[in-house]
């Protein structure tokens, strides 16, 4: 039995509680979520049996499919005989709890903080995306985690979303579409626009906490980039800007609160991979008035169609669906791979994929490394912004471009 403990229990936790339930649904039965933290106790108790304890936070989010507007979710509901700790310090939790895993759904200034810390005592980490508050604190992390041998994830949702992965699917090796050639994935307005307060967490705008639309939503596109493209990214150049200086909480449809934003919440960047793929992608929480989407999502061009949405366009043929072809052309064993016990959510997915590497000893699809290389693409944007010219994701890595990130570095002792 693999008992977890989950620390941050934000409104996101509602969610990521929904996974869980969808895999006990589905027949995983070797997990236990054994213990909660939160800096107030009613925060974690809140979650843990329905009928009792605090109400939730109400979701932040009213978005179709976003998982901050998911609705309230209770352990008791699917995990009825166990008892759940609760705790308000995740050092205790850590160190004296009893859990053998750790989720890790906290800001993300505090990831390599809490990983070094169960690492240290020989627990299986993953943390929420993205997967440090700078590429120091990320290399710390995956440094630790590989002293320890112990099983390391990012919980990276982007690539288990079934859209994502019939998009790997077509543009992969012998798929219908051909390798991919070009990529263009943007949307602006769609998100918190055109003012308001991300998710209600002032600290995501702001640079010296890591802040930013680049490094919030930087590691999903770039962890789809890399999935469906199959390698990895090569150069990127970038430019970021701050189009709303203020923004706002919303209460009873006035703007009140006002909070001062000095990291982006705009961005465009270029890029191209070690296959000679290139792409455009851009994104902002500003924009009055309405959103702008690229195609259907985001658009992949290969050497021998088009794939967008569930819309597949190959040449010469007529568009069809993506997902009626990915059903009748796709390996029975890549389905299942993609797709085991029949799970479509993408919280599950991912869930599941840390569960059975924690089983196995080893490291899953999402591992640290993944994550690491995520946030790596994210930082430079943000860093060629800064630096005024093209980076490569090498220079990333190792830490020889990090002018950026020098701030949040020595803010938390990361220098």
């Amino acid at each position: 039995m693999i008992r977890i403990g989950i620390v941050g229990c934000g409104r996101i936790l509602a969610a990521h509680l929904r996974g869980y339930r969808r895999l006990r649904e589905a027949g995983v039965d070797d997990f236990q979520i054994t213990a909660l933290c939160a800096r107030k106790a009613e925060d974690a108790l809140g979650y843990v049996k329905r009928g009792e304890g605090p109400p939730q936070r109400p979701a932040v989010s009213k978005i179709p499919g976003d998982p901050l507007a998911v609705g309230d979710e209770y352990l008791s509901d699917w995990q009825p005989e166990v008892e759940v700790a609760v705790y308000t310090d995740y050092e205790e939790m850590i160190a004296e709890g009893p859990v053998d895993a750790v989720n890790d759904f906290t800001i993300h200034r505090l990831h390599h903080t809490i990983a070094c810390l169960a690492f240290a005592h020989g627990k299986h980490v993953m943390s929420q995306k993205p997967l440090a508050v700078s590429m120091e604190g990320a290399r710390r992390m995956c440094e630790a985690a590989g002293r320890a041998g112990v099983t390391f994830g990012v919980f990276e949702n982007a690539r288990f979303r079934g859209d994502v992965r019939r998009y790997a699917w077509a543009l992969g090796e012998g798929g219908p579409a051909g390798p991919m050639q070009m990529a263009l994935l943007g949307n602006v307005g769609t998100w918190w626009a055109p003012d308001l307060i991300v998710a209600e967490t002032p600290w995501r705008h702001v640079l010296a906490e890591g802040g930013g639309m680049a490094l919030d939503l930087g590691p999903h596109f770039f962890d789809i980039l890399r999935h469906v493209g199959g390698a990895e990214m090569r150069t990127i150049v970038a430019q970021t800007s701050v189009v709303e200086p203020k923004r706002y909480l919303l209460r009873d449809g006035r703007r009140v609160e006002p909070a001062d934003c000095d990291a982006d919440d705009t961005f465009y960047a270029s890029f191209e991979n070690e296959r000679g793929a290139t792409g455009v992608l851009f994104g902002s929480w500003g924009g009055h008035g309405t959103n702008t989407v690229v195609g259907e999502g985001p658009v992949f061009y290969g050497a021998k169609g088009r794939v967008t949405g569930d819309t597949i366009h190959l040449d010469g043929e007529s568009p069809r669906s993506l997902a009626a072809l990915y059903d009748e052309a796709a390996p029975a064993a890549l389905k299942a791979r993609h797709f085991p016990l029949g799970l479509t959510d993408d919280f599950a997915l991912a869930q599941l994929d840390w569960l059975e590497a924690i089983r196995r000893g080893g490291q899953p699809e999402c591992s640290g490394r993944e994550g690491l290389l995520d946030l790596a693409c994210s930082y430079a944007v943000v860093e060629s912004s800064h630096a005024g010219r093209r980076v490569s994701i090498e220079e990333i890595v190792s830490g020889a471009l990090r002018d950026y990130q020098r701030p949040i570095d020595e803010r938390f002792g990361l220098l």
